[in-house]
């Protein structure tokens, strides 16, 4: 049982809401180990032309040259087999466009989670991938009326290949590391979204990604393309069970918002354990348009995530907000990349982490702003809370700015929970573990205000549970 700090009533949460899967029959399953013959398989599956199959094989040569980071999580990274990892798994059905015609298993696997009632009560569209595919797909007919298209990366491809083609791969290069790499080799799944000029989309869209199968890497890949004067909400869960062997997830995200166009992109994760979860997010902004990524992430053995703009546009604006929780056996491993490429383009970078009992987490930016520009301002806030005394945080801010015509500050900060705060409430009738979550929501409330009311409510109920067991 917890508190809800807002009405005062007591809120009964599932702790384990998110651990459970269901034996499904696969009809199509590459097997384990990564080599051409894998991509053959998912290109025959798929049906694709043959130019995707050939940019599928120079991905996975540009993957197998490229070495594991070694700056970063190295440790970590140099414990995946690759080729103790399936690539990809589908139960061979077209995504379906009711609700009721969803496969029971699946359905029930996203009724436990409340996508249903969360696409009846506020989002203009949803789309649930259940490992490599996606189970369901559906946009408001109102919504699709005006133009925008929702459906995913597969559909997108072959349906309109005149635009995704123009961008895939464009804004984050196949070589841009090897996990991008891996992406582009065996990706499957993820959205493909176009919003054509001056539509302003009024309710969210939003995926969902399930892991369901053990042992089992998910590859989706995400292009949203906002044209000349729109605007979009974007949002997407993660989650997968707690297994004892190690799933991979690696996605690619990218954005194009075009001249005053605005893209906002907001991520809840909470991955199990097991998870390695690394990402790679890039939006680019044309003239006076704005990106800006909002990410909560929770869980997973290992977090890899910086999310980037590059400012192309004159009076373009970036924008990351971030929060990251680390609890015993998590290395959160997040930050942001922002590129100024344009005269009078304007970034913001608001970092918080908490780290709790073992956990570690990293804060890991870099902004560049070149010497031939002018009147580029960037702001980069990162501020870390330690629960326990063996928690960790390292913080790596690299900010390269020339020429004298900019404004740069950057601020840092690194607190424990304070005893003499968590003593108070307690004297006030707070137990230890209340105190002390309610100590940690309020570190971070002021940027969880920044997510819708649903998503707040439940990031704020994500944190209480992390929280329960790290006193002491």
């Amino acid at each position: 049982m917890s508190t809800d700090s807002n009405s005062g009533n007591m809120i009964e949460i599932d702790r384990e809401k998110a651990n459970f899967h269901y034996d499904v029959e696969y009809k199509h399953d590459a097997g384990m180990g990564l080599s051409e013959d894998t991509i053959d398989y998912i290109s025959n599956v798929k049906g694709e032309d043959k130019w995707i199959t050939d940019f599928r094989k120079k991905a996975l040569s540009v993957f197998h040259e490229k070495k594991m980071p070694t700056h970063w999580a190295s440790e970590d990274l140099n414990s995946i087999n690759f080729d103790e990892i399936r690539y990809y798994l589908s139960a061979g059905e077209a995504p379906k466009r009711s609700w009721d015609d969803v496969p029971n298993e699946m359905k029930e696997t996203f009724e436990r989670l409340g996508i249903p009632e969360k696409e009846r009560k506020f989002l203009a569209g949803v789309e649930a991938q259940f490992d490599s595919e996606a189970a369901y797909s559906n946009i408001k007919d109102a919504v699709a009326e005006q133009g925008v298209i929702f459906v995913n990366s597969s559909e997108g491809l072959a349906e309109h290949a005149d635009i995704f083609r123009k961008w895939f791969g464009k804004v984050i290069p196949t070589g841009d590391n090897k996990f991008s790499a891996l992406n582009s080799a065996v990706f499957s799944g993820g959205s493909f979204i176009y919003v054509p000029p001056g539509v302003k989309v009024k309710h969210p869209l939003q995926a969902y990604f399930r892991i369901n199968a053990e042992q089992f890497g998910q590859f989706e890949r995400t292009l949203i393309i906002v044209d000349e004067g729109a605007e979009l909400t974007y949002m997407e869960g993660c989650t997968a069970p707690k297994f004892e062997t190690t799933t991979l997830h690696s996605a690619v995200v990218e954005l194009v918002a075009m001249k005053d166009a605005k893209i906002q992109y907001i991520t809840v994760q909470n991955w199990s354990a097991n998870v390695f979860n690394l990402v790679t997010k890039r939006g680019l902004a044309h003239e006076n348009a704005e990106v800006r990524w909002i990410d909560c992430n929770i869980g997973s053995r290992l977090t890899m995530k910086y999310p980037g703009v590059v400012m192309k546009g004159e009076g373009a604006r970036g924008e990351v907000i971030s929060i990251a929780l680390a609890n015993d056996g998590q290395h959160q491993d997040t930050g942001a990349k922002m590129i100024h490429a344009a005269d009078n383009t304007t970034s913001n970078v608001v970092s918080k982490s908490i780290s709790v009992g073992e956990g570690r987490s990293t804060y890991r930016g870099q902004v560049h702003i070149p010497k031939h520009l002018k009147g580029c301002k960037n702001n980069t806030e990162c501020d870390a809370l330690l629960i326990n005394s063996k928690s960790r945080t390292d913080t790596y801010p690299a900010i390269t700015v020339r020429g004298n015509k900019h404004s740069t500050q950057h601020e840092a900060s690194v607190s424990q929970v304070s005893e003499e705060q968590i003593f108070y409430m307690k004297q006030r009738g707070l137990s230890e573990a209340e105190a002390m979550s309610l100590s940690v929501n309020g570190f971070v409330n002021d940027l969880v205000r920044e997510f819708p009311m649903e998503y707040s409510v439940e990031l704020k109920r994500l944190i209480e549970l992390e929280m329960e067991g790290s006193v002491g």
